[in-house]
């Protein structure tokens, strides 16, 4: 961990009072993964993280408040999927290695922060606008680029002018962020996941451009 780290109290923690504040997070972030994010308690990440409750107070006011600065560390990786779109073609093959590569990288992505997802998407959907906010900027990454896409081939006169390209970008990363969240259960619906991905990069690839992608 770099820069300047406070206590609740204000004080500036030093490289052991970083480092303990760390190993905290990470023992939340792993309990996350295998407890209901309501079970979680912070006498339990205190004992797994080897410290006291105590110690977790000095740090964060609840898990609550723990648990969002988990999910900001998080939105600051998802700012970088913007580079699954910025500046590439969407013309020809070249397109569907796109869509693919977005679908890729998205999922990829989800499977890396489930845990914490989970709990921003139950946040935001409890109407906790800090979780919002949060869920915004990491879909707002994909979003903004697949908006500029959209408007430049409206440019070259290659997708109709009456489309909304904001419209049509947030709700392929709308389709993109549930169908990530609910990989497993696809399962039960008789739906392989071999076939998963290369299907909804079709549907990205028609959305973005109105065409099927040349194979």
């Amino acid at each position: 961990m770099t820069g300047q780290v406070r206590t609740v109290d204000g004080r500036v923690a030093g490289r052991r009072g970083q480092a303990t504040r760390q190993k905290l997070l990470d023992c939340l972030g792993e309990m996350l993964g295998t407890s209901p994010y309501r079970d979680v308690k912070v006498i339990d990440v205190a004992r797994m993280a080897g410290t006291s409750p105590a110690t977790f107070y000095q740090y964060f006011p609840d898990v609550e408040g723990a648990v969002l600065e988990l999910a900001d560390e998080m939105a600051k990786e998802g700012a970088g999927l913007t580079d699954l779109v910025a500046g590439r073609s969407w013309a020809g093959k070249a397109g569907a290695q796109t869509a693919g590569e977005l679908v890729d990288g998205f999922f990829s992505f989800w499977r890396r922060n489930d845990a914490i997802l989970r709990v921003v998407d139950l946040g935001a959907a409890e109407g906790d606008k800090r979780f919002n906010r949060i869920r915004l900027r990491v879909l707002n990454s994909v979003t903004g680029s697949l908006t500029d896409s959209i408007k430049d081939l409206q440019s070259k006169g290659r997708v109709d002018q009456e489309v909304s390209a904001p419209a049509v970008a947030g709700s392929l990363v709308a389709m993109l962020a549930a169908v990530a969240a609910h990989q497993k259960g696809f399962t039960g619906t008789g739906v392989k996941q071999a076939e998963l991905k290369p299907n909804l990069a079709l549907l990205v690839h028609l959305g973005v451009t109105g065409k099927k992608p040349v194979k």
